[in-house]
């Protein structure tokens, strides 16, 4: 890799965010030893803003540091995936009971048409990936409460540790489909209730799907 270069935002988190992606490329796998020396010398910095980087991506629960052994990616446990599952549940099915009461026709038309997307992509577990991330952090963005939608950016980072895992169960794709096709079936109806349930119903099954 190149030298990174100085961008309007800070080095740092050109560095944090270069790094974040080989976490989930899988080229930094879970557990695996971060060689600071080694990756300044590649990235063409001085270990100053790698540091600050990995102190981001630990603040994130990506990167684990450990007392005179340096950073670890962070290995995902079965309790850390059923807790992120869980607060996920919790806080997701409530933006979709306030998306099903204040929602625009506007903007349910952009959570149908990225529904749409989704239903077209089920040949491509990549592309379907990225189409169900962007509907749910859609969804959080009409429901508009910032503090909500960085706590769930957070905690999807640290799932996607744990990437596909889900999704690779055989049909679970099919099944996430109809689940999602639940959710915006609520949404419509403006049926709060029935938007937390579906909602909550879709992270029960994606949970069961990745343990």
């Amino acid at each position: 890799m190149s030298a990174l270069t100085l961008s309007p935002r800070a080095l740092y988190e050109e560095v944090a965010e270069a790094l974040r992606q080989r976490i989930f490329r899988r080229e930094l796998e879970p557990g695996s030893w971060i060689d600071e020396l080694k990756i300044a010398e590649e990235f063409g910095i001085s270990r100053t803003p790698l540091r600050e980087a990995l102190k981001v991506l630990a603040a994130e629960g990506l990167v684990t540091m450990k007392l005179r052994r340096g950073a670890y990616v962070t290995e995902v446990s079965d309790k850390d995936l059923r807790d992120v599952y869980h607060l996920l549940a919790l806080l997701e099915s409530d933006a979709a009971g306030v998306v099903a009461s204040r929602a625009t026709d506007a903007q349910l038309l952009e959570l149908q048409a990225l529904h749409a997307d989704l239903s077209a992509a089920v040949a491509d577990r990549d592309r379907f990936f990225a189409i169900n991330e962007r509907f749910h952090m859609r969804l959080l963005e009409v429901a508009d409460n910032r503090w909500r939608n960085q706590m769930v950016a957070d905690l999807r980072k640290v799932m996607k540790l744990n990437r596909h895992n889900s999704l690779l169960k055989h049909g679970r794709i099919a099944d996430s489909l109809q689940e999602h096709a639940l959710i915006l079936e609520a949404l419509r109806a403006r049926d709060p209730q029935a938007a937390v349930q579906a909602t909550r119903a879709h992270f029960e099954q994606g949970l069961e799907a990745a343990a």
